[in-house]
């Protein structure tokens, strides 16, 4: 390996506190989305082609770094930011922090806005996430996309946090901090218990009350530090297997198509249910049902 490389992917990380002191390692992922970002609240914000995306951008990777400084005060060795809004590429690499590793764009696969983690991962946190679609007072809620109107695992109606936590359980990896606006926050305490939150922002029907984004910024880094310092506090969010996926959409077409995936049923007249053991491969279903 030429030395170029090698300096690419290798992350010069200080820490030496918490786990850097007794000798272990603290590998941590972060999903970061767009629409719960501080300030937020119009779609205009977070497309590409909005007057002031380009400000809300920054905002978005000032949160990550904030993040991120969190974990390192707490002793992180590895810190992965997985892109995980729009087009995947909305974070400024360049005014992203150094001690962490960037996946931007999508790869195709089963695990979309959590690529990247696996089981070597100690921790999990979202930032930027919103609420399921359909909640009231939400800013931007939606579940994927506008097509969506619910994703339900075994009878548990899920936001994108939800089933992202699942991703995380199936690797035996806890979340353990979440960031975004007041509902969102609600409903993820709903379903993983005592994780810690940072609300940046309540919804009063299209319109929103927002933190000063330095506010929300030091609010994370003292939230992930104190979650991490934690861990043990944290368990990773699982479901009992069969997995059974009622999905619902708005979109005629997309639900005939979708009623033609291996394994898929038509259970309703905007409904489609998918079977399985494994958990990614419900999201494999998912992927290509909403096509």
């Amino acid at each position: 390996m030429g030395r170029a490389l090698a300096a690419l992917l290798v992350v010069p990380f200080a820490a030496s506190l918490a786990y850097g002191q007794s000798g272990e390692d603290l590998k941590v992922f972060i999903s970061i989305d767009m629409e719960g970002v501080t300030g937020v609240v119009n779609w205009e914000d977070v497309s590409r082609s909005g007057k002031d995306y380009d400000y809300f951008r920054r905002i978005m990777t000032r949160e990550a770094n904030a993040a991120i400084e969190g974990a390192l005060a707490a002793g992180a060795t590895e810190i992965v930011v997985r892109d995980s809004h729009g087009s995947a590429r909305n974070i400024l690499p360049e005014l992203l922090n150094e001690n962490a590793l960037l996946i931007r764009d999508w790869s195709g696969g089963p695990k979309v806005m959590m690529e990247g983690l696996d089981e070597s991962f100690d921790a999990v946190i979202f930032l930027g996430y919103h609420a399921k679609a359909g909640t009231p007072d939400a800013l931007l809620e939606h579940t994927s996309s506008g097509t969506v109107t619910d994703f339900s695992v075994n009878g548990i109606s899920m936001p994108e946090a939800g089933y992202n936590a699942l991703i995380a359980g199936y690797y035996d990896v806890p979340v353990v901090f979440v960031a975004g606006d007041k509902l969102l926050c609600d409903q993820i305490t709903a379903l993983l218990g005592d994780v810690e939150t940072v609300p940046v922002k309540k919804g009063i029907g299209a319109a929103a009350v927002n933190l000063h984004p330095e506010v929300t910024r030091e609010m994370i880094r003292t939230g992930v530090e104190r979650a991490l310092r934690n861990l043990d506090s944290y368990e990773p969010y699982r479901l009992e297997a069969p997995y059974t996926l009622v999905l619902k959409l708005k979109d005629e077409g997309m639900v005939y198509n979708g009623s033609y995936y291996p394994g898929a049923e038509r259970t309703g007249d905007w409904e489609l249910t998918y079977r399985s053991n494994d958990f990614l491969e419900i999201m494999l279903a998912f992927s290509y049902m909403r096509r």
